[in-house]
């Protein structure tokens, strides 16, 4: 009898830890904004399956029956957002600012996002750019005034980022708009992921094939908690606005044909061909 209660509890214990597990799997989600057929439309990706949504991830859709393969689809940016900020010198490996200050902050423009696949196109005068692979915080329901400790409930999830910077631009203009915000500076993607630990994932930047760039979130200065709630008392943060959580280690400069990819943990893969 003490056998049969043993093996109960022990099959019990069992099955409930496999009920959390299979609930934690459960809150991770991909969602990926794409064209198709000359539409635009989102889905959720799983196992290289695209489940096509009715409508829009804010507010969430649901899932129809139409199944596409990547090969069928142009990955876009995994939101339209209206503001796209971004934090600076958040890495002591690469430029480190003040943990006790506010965040280094700068914009960039909606217009310079391109998703992952895309070609980057240079502009001729742009001599001096280089990549800059970063974790990226998309806002999931209206903010204004919010509190670091409530922050969380309004970041939906994150993508992958490659704020590509001019540097002489960077140094020599009044403002870093022409330097950060040029069309096609702002690849992110593949895909949107929520249920993510964001504080504690492996950034990685490859250029053509070779790592130059890895550090895990978790050594960033500014947390996302706090970049959120101070971005709110100054801006009212919207559904899909995206901010850019700043660069680790050394960056260099790129040439045309070579192919810059930002890869984050469970998030995928972000990669594109420079040319001029």
């Amino acid at each position: 009898m003490k056998i049969r209660i043993s093996l109960l509890i022990s099959l019990c214990m069992i099955a409930c830890s496999l009920s959390l597990t299979l609930a934690a799997e459960s809150e991770i989600r991909r969602y990926v904004r794409f064209e198709v057929d000359g539409i635009i439309a989102h889905g959720v990706l799983e196992n290289d399956k695209i489940t096509v949504l009715s409508g829009g991830i804010f507010p969430m859709s649901r899932p129809t029956a139409r199944l596409l393969d990547h090969d069928e689809i142009v990955l876009l940016p995994p939101t339209h957002p209206g503001k796209v900020f971004a934090v600076g010198m958040n890495f002591a490996s690469h430029i480190a600012s003040s943990a006790d200050g506010a965040p280094p902050l700068f914009l960039k423009l909606p217009s310079s996002l391109v998703g992952s696949g895309r070609d980057i196109v240079l502009p001729q005068d742009a001599q001096n750019v280089h990549f800059e692979g970063e974790l990226v915080l998309v806002i999931g329901k209206q903010a204004k005034n919010i509190s670091a400790d409530k922050a969380k409930e309004f970041i939906f999830g994150v993508t992958a980022g490659n704020d590509l910077t001019e540097r002489s631009w960077q140094s020599g203009d009044l403002q870093w708009l022409r330097a950060k915000a040029t069309d096609g500076f702002g690849p992110v993607g593949p895909a949107l992921v929520t249920g993510l630990d964001y504080e504690n994932l492996l950034l990685t930047t490859r250029l053509n094939g070779e790592i130059v760039q890895q550090e895990n979130t978790r050594n960033m200065i500014h947390s996302p908690t706090k970049v959120v709630s101070y971005l709110s008392r100054y801006f009212t943060l919207e559904p899909g606005d995206m901010i850019f959580m700043g660069t680790p280690g050394r960056t260099k400069a790129l040439q045309s044909g070579d192919i810059v990819s930002v890869e984050i943990d469970s998030v995928g893969r972000l990669t594109n061909k420079i040319k001029r």
